[in-house]
C-alpha cells in the first residue's frame, strides 16, 4: 500500500495519485513528491531504485530489519534509518516501528514493514505548517523528525511515570510487592536499554542533517532543526537519567530486602536464645546424678521459677534493644 503527494512552490495540489506518475513530477524541479510505502515488496525495491536512482548499499539496509538509527550520505541522496517508538498502556511494554527514509533533491521516500507507524501524524504535522512546505524537501524530512522525537518523548514520559510507581512500592510490605518491585524493574531497565538505542544515535542523525553541504536544511528551516535538535538531546539526557534511577531502584530494593532479612535473623535469634534456657536449665535437672532439690518439690519449683525468670528477662531485655 502506497501514498502520495504532490507539492508544487509550496503548494499541495495533488495527493494518493498513482505511482506509475512519480517519475513525470519529479522531473519537475519545482515539484516535491512525498512517496510511503508500507511493507514494500521486491518489486517496490526495484521501481525505487529504478525511479529514484537510489544506491544499491542503501536499498540493500532498507530491506534489511534492525539497522542503527543513522544517515548516510551518496552523491545524489542520503539514506535515514529512524525508529517510531510507544508503550503499551496496559504491560508498558516498548515497541519499536523501524523507518526507512530516502532523501532527494525533490523527493522524499519513507519505507516501513506495517502499518504500527501512524503515517497520518506526519501528514497532520505537515498540514499543521503549511507556510513551511515551500522549503521543499527539508520541510518534509523536518515534520517526519519531529513526529518521531515526540514519540520519543512521550516514551521516556511513560517510563518515568513507571519508575515512580515502582518506587512507591520498594518499602510496602508483603511478598508480592517484593516480587512486583523486582518484575517491573527488570521490564523497566530492559525497555530503557531498547530505547536508549533508539534515542542516543538521532542526535548524530539531527546534527549530521544541519550540514549545509548536504542542502537538505536552508537557512529559514535551521531554527527548526535546531528545535527538533534540543528535543533529540532532552530525550536523551532524561533516558540516560532514567536508566540511573531504574538502577537505584534495584539496588535499593535489594538493600530493603538484605535489612529485612537482618531484622527476622535478629529476631529469630533473639527467641532462640529465649528458649535456650529453659532447655539448658531442665537439661541440668535431667543428668543422672543427685542435684539441689533432686527428689524433692522445692526442686521443682526453684527450676521452673528459674525457666520464667530468665526467659522474662531475656525478653525484657530483647525488647527494650528492639530485637524482637
Amino acid at each position: 500500500m502506497a501514498r502520495t503527494r504532490l507539492y508544487q512552490n509550496g503548494n499541495l495540489i495533488l495527493e494518493d495519485f498513482p505511482v506509475e506518475d512519480i517519475s513525470e513530477h519529479v522531473a519537475d524541479p519545482d515539484a516535491t513528491v512525498w512517496l510511503d510505502v508500507c511493507a514494500p515488496t521486491a518489486e517496490d525495491f526495484e521501481m525505487l531504485g529504478r525511479e529514484f536512482g537510489l544506491h544499491a548499499l542503501a536499498l540493500e539496509d532498507a530491506r534489511h530489519d534492525h539497522q542503527r538509527p543513522k544517515l548516510d550520505c551518496y552523491r545524489t541522496h542520503s539514506f535515514l534509518s529512524a525508529y517510531a517508538v510507544s508503550t503499551d498502556p496496559g504491560t508498558g511494554m516498548l515497541s519499536a516501528t523501524e523507518i526507512s527514509v530516502f532523501i532527494t533533491a525533490n523527493a522524499l521516500i519513507t519505507l516501513h514493514k506495517d502499518d504500527s507507524f501512524d503515517v497520518a501524524q506526519v501528514v497532520a504535522r505537515w498540514d499543521s505548517n503549511p507556510d513551511l512546505a515551500k522549503h521543499g524537501v527539508g520541510f518534509l524530512v523536518h515534520g517526519l523528525l519531529d513526529v518521531l522525537v515526540d514519540g520519543h518523548f512521550d516514551a521516556v514520559q511513560d517510563l518515568d511515570d513507571r519508575i515512580e510507581e515502582v518506587e512507591d512500592l520498594l518499602f510496602a510490605d508483603g511478598s508480592r510487592e517484593v516480587e512486583a518491585v523486582q518484575r517491573r524493574s527488570f521490564e523497566l531497565r530492559k525497555n530503557l536499554v531498547k530505547l536508549r538505542r533508539v534515542v542516543l544515535p538521532m542526535r548524530e542523525v539531527v546534527n549530521t542533517l544541519l550540514r549545509r553541504d548536504l542542502h537538505i536544511v536552508n537557512e529559514p528551516l535551521t531554527p527548526y532543526y535546531q528545535d527538533v535538535y534540543d528535543h533529540v538531546l532532552r530525550a536523551t539526557e532524561w533516558t540516560e537519567s532514567l536508566r540511573d534511577m531504574i538502577t537505584s531502584v534495584m539496588e535499593t530494593n535489594l538493600t530493603i530486602q538484605s535489612n529485612r532479612m537482618n531484622l527476622i535473623m535478629k529476631k529469630v535469634t533473639s527467641w532462640a536464645s529465649i528458649i535456650a534456657v529453659p532447655t539448658a536449665i531442665t537439661g541440668f535437672y535431667g543428668q543422672n546424678v543427685p542435684y539441689p532439690g533432686f527428689g524433692t518439690e522445692w526442686g521443682f519449683v526453684v527450676s521452673t521459677a528459674l525457666m520464667v525468670v530468665l526467659s522474662v528477662g531475656l525478653y525484657v531485655g530483647f525488647k527494650r534493644r528492639d530485637w524482637i
